[in-house]
């Protein structure tokens, strides 16, 4: 933990402005080069309001003083202190909300929207063949509303962080920090359950021009099941990619244009599925033959992917774990799925000097929120493998 040389930090305040200071502490809380532990909640009030070892000390009721409500009205501007003090908090609840162990909210692609679910158009052709346009000959026009899927409807997801009188006069920035973090941690574990959910087949929201589907489909319109179909070696790679092959963009008649990208896989599975995409070699043997064949691994380019999570949301669906661990995913999931996302995690805070600072003693509130929704795109860029 660095020591915060917090007069500085009250005169650079004063210098350079709220918006500058926060700015700069943003970065630097976000470039890691400062950390939510390294700050003090009793240190900021000291440093950052104005006499405030005196107001701190108002907070002990031993002390004969009458603790003043934070508020400007009040003749107390506690705007430095807060607005840091929620840079410190926001940073707390992201670190935790994007923590290494949300696999699939790192996998799909976020996209920004403004409506509560929405109608995304598709490409759909006006002619068979498009080779060449002739000297003087219209261009063909490729139509934006004959195709489309429709997305589900977001929701909001939040919780309040609470910081007392007593988590001030006490130091308890631990325990604020700790707040903070599971804050953060249930609400990216929440965003990651409703993708994972999606991605293993358990919930389908894939909507095409008004007709609901299974994500997965053993066969027509699009087949991207692999049933019996352990991840042993590079055949079994083989089987799943030969599903793509026959699967067909309904927009354009045309094979889904895939490039070699993500295997996920459960934990059960995780050394397996490194040694059959990791390997400097692989050896094929047909049956009854006498030779083998070795060659250079032809998958290198995958990306390998474990997820304690996924396994977990298999089991919830009723599958019995001697068969949710051989479950695995090959394709690229970012054209598969998306996070419609109306808000990314964001903290506010209450304003000073509400009726909760009197009654609960709780000096300031912060609120973590998002909002969004889990949306399968395109269901044809994913094939599922079972055992």
């Amino acid at each position: 933990m660095r020591l915060l040389n917090y007069r500085e930090l009250r005169r650079r305040y004063e210098l350079d402005g709220p918006s500058k200071t926060v700015e700069h502490l943003s970065e630097a809380l976000e470039e890691k080069s400062l950390r939510p532990e390294d700050f003090s909640i009793r240190d900021l009030a000291e440093a950052l309001i104005p006499d405030g070892r005196e107001w701190v000390r108002t907070l002990d009721p031993r002390s004969g003083g009458v603790s003043p409500v934070l508020e400007a009205s009040e003749g107390i501007d506690a705007s430095a202190f807060q607005n840091i003090a929620a840079q410190v908090v926001h940073a707390k609840v992201l670190e935790a909300y994007t923590q290494e162990a949300f696999v699939a909210s790192r996998l799909v692609e976020t996209v920004p929207t403004r409506l509560d679910g929405e109608k995304i158009p598709g490409v759909s052709r006006i002619a068979d063949q498009i080779d060449e346009v002739g000297a003087g000959m219209p261009f063909p026009s490729l139509g934006l509303d004959e195709d489309y899927i429709e997305t589900p409807a977001t929701s909001k997801h939040g919780f309040i962080v609470p910081v007392t009188k007593e988590a001030i006069f006490f130091d308890r920035t631990n325990l604020i920090l700790s707040r903070a973090a599971e804050v953060g941690e249930v609400l990216g574990l929440n965003k990651e359950k409703r993708l994972l959910d999606l991605i293993v087949g358990v919930t389908n929201n894939y909507k095409h021009k008004g007709v609901s589907y299974d994500t997965y489909q053993a066969s027509g319109p699009w087949a991207n099941v692999a049933a019996g179909n352990e991840l042993v070696d590079w055949t079994n790679v083989d089987v799943a990619e030969q599903l793509f092959a026959d699967i067909l963009d309904p927009g354009t008649g045309e094979p889904v244009l895939l490039g070699a990208t993500t295997a996920l896989v459960m934990p059960a599975y995780r050394h397996a599925a490194h040694r059959t995409f990791n390997a400097s070699e692989v050896s094929y043997a047909p049956s009854g033959s006498a030779s083998a064949t070795i060659a250079a691994n032809p998958l290198g380019n995958y990306r390998v992917e474990e997820s304690r999570l996924a396994y977990r949301r298999v089991l919830a669906s009723g599958v019995a774990p001697a068969d949710a661990k051989k479950w695995w995913f090959l394709g690229d999931f970012r054209k598969a799925f998306a996070y419609m996302e109306n808000w990314p995690i964001t903290v506010t805070q209450a304003p000073l000097g509400s009726e909760a600072d009197f009654t609960n003693d709780i000096v300031m509130r912060f609120k973590a929120s998002e909002r969004g929704a889990a949306a399968v795109i395109n269901p044809r860029y994913v094939v599922k493998c079972t055992g």
